[in-house]
């Protein structure tokens, strides 16, 4: 049960794992600009060459309480260089409860934004040249 949330109405019962929330939650997190990717732990990393099921990269979930739906879900994104930080954390936020509420029904209690790490993608900027370094 801690693995996942079981949902029992009068239509039947209903159950998510928080693999198939955290899919989601990394979805909408990767379709928000300014983002990269998201961050794959060491962890993540071995349980995918071993054949093993974890939770989306680069995205935690937590259920606040046995008996509410609510749900914490941690993304760590990676961020391109140039974009406002606070912008696209505030993005990732609307998009993943948004997105998550509306596919799963359940309620996005709070959206944690950890980002890991800014990305160059110009050559020129990620590394300084020889001359730059000499220069004065």
């Amino acid at each position: 049960m801690s693995e996942d949330r079981r949902h029992v109405s009068i239509k039947g019962e209903q159950t998510m794992s928080r693999g198939f929330i955290a899919q989601y939650a990394a979805e909408a997190a990767l379709a928000t600009a300014g983002v990269a990717s998201l961050d794959r732990s060491v962890v993540a990393n071995i349980k995918e060459v071993i054949g093993l099921e974890h939770e989306g990269m680069g995205v935690r979930v937590s259920f606040r309480t046995e008996d509410v739906d609510d749900v914490i879900i941690t993304v760590y994104p990676i961020i391109d260089f140039g974009h406002v930080l606070p912008e696209v954390a505030w993005s990732i936020q609307e998009r993943v409860k948004r997105d998550v509420e509306s596919y799963t029904g359940l309620n996005v209690d709070a959206v944690n934004v950890h980002v890991v790490d800014i990305i160059c993608n110009d050559s020129e900027l990620s590394a300084p040249s020889a001359e730059m370094l000499t220069a004065e």
